[in-house]
């Protein structure tokens, strides 16, 4: 018998030896597979990420011979489809380069003999051409779609819609520009009368109904000679049509304001002054027409912006952006249509620039020299025509121009803006916007919503849970505990509409007592306590261990109703405002604030999302601080108690010591949800991207800006992209954060085992 319950008891003994080991695999499997998933989600986001910070592909296709001329500039539709080239004897050459590629079809000009002077406008596909008898002559190149059974056709037209006496009779055009949108629109000219170069200009104006456009008529003219010290150079009209630039030989620039029949000189300055050679090579405006790029005789490439300085209240151009210089003489100049990328070069020298972060996207040596370059329209091609009467038509494959660690992380010169900023703006109303994607001011927005949430919940969480394990009664602690554990499971996104909707206004309106009741509520206590200290032994042995709250309860009412009470006088005497209308002081924290500070209060604030992400994150941490303060080895605190401390003393340098680690932990990862927190901070802040700590403004977090843009975000665009940028950056700081946790949390274990 003996015999049989001693293999029993192998038998068992061996089993049980065989689950733990089982478990221990089943556990080790599962873990290995969670740290998997983890890393496969970071995977994906980093391949996500991987093309914003790409080069540009830059490859060529198509070489075509073409006759030889006397070729000027390169022209070219919307598709890249039907390019053409201006030969100066008046003859247009299209090029096929879809259907018959290389096909040529000339387009002769008609009165070719009467022209001094050609412009070409991409953007509205016109020919401004200048006479020598002081006129000027626009074309429109018209391009037709037909299909051909199932095969689509483009062919284009020349039409001449327009001719205007813009300068005096008799006398040449050398330089000519015309530009506008709506009702009215401006040409200017430099005519050379009699050895002297004079700048002529017009205003056209066309009214416009609910049956359509009406007739262009002519405005009133300018002289604008008499302004202008210098010999005339250039002149550069913006596509709206109300901004025109003059330059003059030695330098100058002359900027004029363009309104309904007048044209107002606003500024006169030298874009090359500190250089030896000032002159100016090239003068050309930006897509959007708001800023200028200019490069000088020697290479200098620089951006001037229109913007309000400080001091001042008009818009005027300032040195905003400094190039890497042009290597080798100027050549040509070409902007692109879609965004803030431009194309110069020399003779054999090509670089395609991205104004807004000042980047050289793909520059190259060529083995052959450029007459003129042009970019597409749909920013996927490059045509270059060279000196051998060659078109040359390059691939570009250049997605997210945008982004880039300069773009995120540098502060950039924005368009309009008058100093270098962090800024977060996605989108814009007009097709010129010029995309401001720094991820500064919502990592600055995470970590201000993270502060102020912490700043609230760590120390009621683990006072709580401190009062809760080591001085509460256990009777009500087996109801504390569940009751925070349940506050952990309510959703975020019914928290941030109470917050949003409920609790804005009524902490708007309270403020000042809220601040009141935090100040005077720890000093009642405080007081409360050391009078009881004092006590006499007879009173405080009728309340019994593990029941002070009971009393705590009538302080914390007398603090909450003074508090009430005191609230309206503090605010009247410390934040009272004058009213106009009764010439009276009354009492407004808000109107005040605004203010005093020069910031406006915003109803849905830092103090909001602090509080109410703060009770998301009180029941993690009181869960996590209060299990790690009750698993204290007993014996500990007994010694401890034995040995005549108190049972503050025995709290403090016993069982605070021994659960430092868990409790670290429980603020680690109350820490990691209010990092994460996303629906709380998008209903209860105004989701402004700013950038302070102002605890009555709001901010956006990285996980809120995720939750807002990405339904709007084109697909695998820049933006998609960015986005998926901006969640690496919150995966990589929650790791490091967790990482730098455990790591700390195993040296408090070491630290701390002996005891």
């Amino acid at each position: 018998m003996a015999k049989i319950d001693k293999e029993n008891r192998f038998q068992t003994a061996k089993n049980v030896i065989f689950i733990d080991g089982l478990m221990s695999k089943i556990i080790r499997i599962g873990g290995i597979c969670v740290v998997a998933v983890v890393f496969s989600i970071f995977i994906f986001i980093f391949f996500q990420t991987i093309p914003l910070f790409q080069k540009p592909e830059v490859t060529e296709d198509i070489t075509i011979t073409l006759p030889k001329g006397d070729y000027d500039f390169i022209g070219l539709d919307e598709w890249s489809e039907l390019p053409f080239i201006f030969d100066r004897k008046g003859i247009l050459y299209f090029i096929d380069l879809e259907h018959d590629i290389g096909k040529i079809s000339k387009v002769p000009l008609p009165k070719n003999d009467d022209f001094s002077v050609i412009n070409y406008n991409q953007s509205r596909q016109e020919l401004i051409f200048g006479s020598h008898d002081g006129a000027f002559f626009l074309f429109k190149i018209n391009y037709n779609e037909h299909f051909d059974k199932e095969t689509r056709q483009l062919n284009a037209k020349l039409e001449f819609y327009a001719k205007y006496q813009v300068g005096q009779p008799g006398f040449p055009i050398r330089e000519i520009d015309y530009g506008g949108s709506g009702k009215i629109k401006f040409a200017a000219a430099i005519q050379e009368i009699n050895g002297t170069r004079k700048v002529v200009a017009i205003c056209l104006n066309q009214k416009t109904t609910l049956f359509g456009t009406g007739k262009v008529n002519v405005g009133k003219h300018f002289d604008l000679s008499e302004k202008i010290e210098g010999i005339p150079d250039k002149i550069r009209i913006n596509t709206n049509g109300d901004i025109l630039i003059v330059t003059t030989t030695d330098g100058h620039i002359y900027y004029f304001k363009i309104a309904h029949n007048s044209c107002d000189l606003m500024q006169v300055f030298q874009p090359f002054q500190d250089l030896e050679n000032s002159k100016i090579g090239s003068v050309d405006f930006l897509f959007g027409g708001v800023s200028l790029v200019f490069v000088s005789r020697s290479g200098e490439n620089r951006i001037f912006s229109l913007l309000v300085p400080e001091l001042e209240s008009s818009r005027i151009f300032y040195h905003t952006k400094t190039l890497e210089n042009l290597q080798g003489q100027f050549q040509f100049y070409s902007p692109s249509l879609r965004n803030k990328i431009f194309l110069l070069g020399s003779k054999n020298y090509i670089s395609l620039r991205y104004a807004t972060t000042e980047e050289i996207r793909w520059e190259q040596d060529l083995d052959y020299e450029i007459n003129d370059a042009i970019i597409s329209a749909k920013y996927d091609k490059i045509l270059i025509l060279d000196s051998n009467s060659k078109l040359r038509v390059l691939t570009l494959n250049d997605p997210h121009p945008e982004a880039g660690f300069q773009a995120y992380f540098s502060k950039i010169w924005y368009e309009g803006a008058s100093f270098p900023k962090y800024e977060w703006q996605s989108t814009g109303g007009t097709d010129e916007y010029e995309p401001k994607m720094s991820m500064i001011p919502l990592i600055w927005g995470t970590l201000k919503g993270t502060l102020y949430a912490m700043v609230f919940a760590s120390p009621i969480a683990l006072l709580a849970a401190i009062y809760t394990s080591q001085f509460l009664h256990y009777r009500y602690r087996s109801v504390i505990k569940p009751t925070m554990e349940i506050m952990a499971s309510l959703p975020s996104v019914v928290l941030g509409f109470l917050a949003a909707l409920w609790l804005a206004p009524v902490f708007e309106k309270n403020i000042v007592f809220l601040f009141l009741t935090l100040l005077l509520l720890p000093i009642g206590v405080l007081f409360f306590a050391r009078g009881w200290s004092f006590m006499p032994t007879a009173i405080t042995k009728n309340c019994h261990i593990g029941y002070e709250y009971i009393i705590l309860f009538g302080v914390i009412l007398v603090c909450g109703l003074f508090s009430w009470y005191l609230a309206p006088m503090v605010e009247l005497k410390f934040f009272g405002v004058m009213d106009p209308a009764t010439n009276e002081k009354v009492a407004n924290f808000t109107l005040w604030y605004s203010q005093y500070s020069g910031t406006p209060f915003e109803q849905r604030n830092a103090i909001l999302v602090g509080f109410i992400m703060g009770f998301a994150v009180i029941p993690i941490i009181f869960s996590i601080a209060e299990d790690s303060l009750s698993n204290v080895p007993k014996n500990l605190t007994s010694a401890s108690l034995a040995l005549g401390a108190s049972r503050w003393q025995t709290c403090f340098r016993v069982v605070l010591p021994t659960a430092s680690a868990g409790i670290f932990s429980g603020l680690i990862i109350g820490l990691g949800r209010a990092i994460g927190e996303t629906m709380i901070v998008l209903m209860a802040t105004g989701n402004t991207p700013v950038m302070n700590f102002d605890m009555f403004s709001g901010m956006r977090t990285l996980s809120a800006n995720i939750a807002v843009e990405l339904p709007e975000a084109p697909y695998k665009g820049t933006l998609y992209r960015t986005l998926f940028f901006s969640a690496m950056i919150l995966f990589i700081f929650t790791f490091i954060l967790n990482t730098f946790a455990e790591v700390l949390r195993h040296y408090l274990r070491k630290k701390y085992k002996a005891i």
